[in-house]
């Protein structure tokens, strides 16, 4: 069983509430590989590097226990859990739905100036994919959906999509920077884009399904093989 493998961010205590900042930097670190999955939770050191005391940390960690992205391991206690291959592939087939589903309630809820703010982080996507760097491109993607499910009034469908990308995200690091995934999330993000200003809400649900599809095929086969 490794151990932590770099340093979290200390927590601002100024920002927002104490639990929220732990979450928010334990998942930056997930989605970073600074918390990889087998790595051994030890509490004192993790209190030691957010700065913040065991009673806020367990908190923050219940949450990740159940959304299932961490575990008790018997003696060896809590740690970042290795995805199977068969949760990997419901969590993308389960993706691919409600995505297509928030397209469609946004293009429901839109009005001119929705398409504008869509067309502009969308556009955003498209650059970060084109720095074939993996934290902007998340960052520019997390923007989008927000947005996107914030006028398709359902912050439900953004919270699972959280959570469900967050138990993926050792695979979508290794996927994302694939050359050939990310020609083909440029093309996709482009006739995305082309859909959601043409208004055309079967396009829109099926380009947004066959992007999650995709991604499933690019991620999947970084899924390790249980011994």
């Amino acid at each position: 069983m490794s151990e932590i493998g770099g340093e979290l961010r200390r927590i601002n205590f100024e920002s927002a509430p104490l639990r929220t900042r732990i979450i928010e930097s334990m998942r930056s670190a997930i989605e970073q590989g600074v918390l990889r999955p087998g790595d051994r939770l030890v509490e004192k050191d993790l209190c030691e590097q957010l700065g913040v005391s065991r009673t806020s940390l367990r908190e923050a960690l219940r949450e990740f226990e159940a959304e299932g992205v961490i575990a008790q391991l018997g003696a060896r206690g809590l740690t970042v859990v290795r995805i199977t291959y068969r949760d990997a592939e419901n969590i993308y087939r389960i993706r691919a739905d409600l995505e297509a589903l928030i397209f469609q309630q946004f293009l429901e809820n839109a009005d001119d100036e929705d398409l504008r703010e869509a067309e502009r982080l969308c556009g955003l996507v498209i650059r970060a994919y084109t720095s074939s760097e993996f934290l902007p491109i998340v960052d520019a993607k997390r923007q989008f959906y927000d947005f996107i499910c914030d006028v398709a009034r359902n912050r439900v469908a953004l919270e699972v999509l959280q959570r469900l990308t967050l138990r993926t995200a050792q695979l979508r690091s290794k996927s994302v920077i694939r050359k050939e995934r990310q020609a083909q999330s440029i093309e996709e993000m482009k006739a995305l884009r082309d859909a959601l200003l043409a208004r055309d809400v079967e396009g829109a649900r099926r380009i947004a399904r066959a992007h999650v599809e995709h991604a499933a095929l690019s991620a999947l086969p970084f899924v390790e093989q249980e011994p």
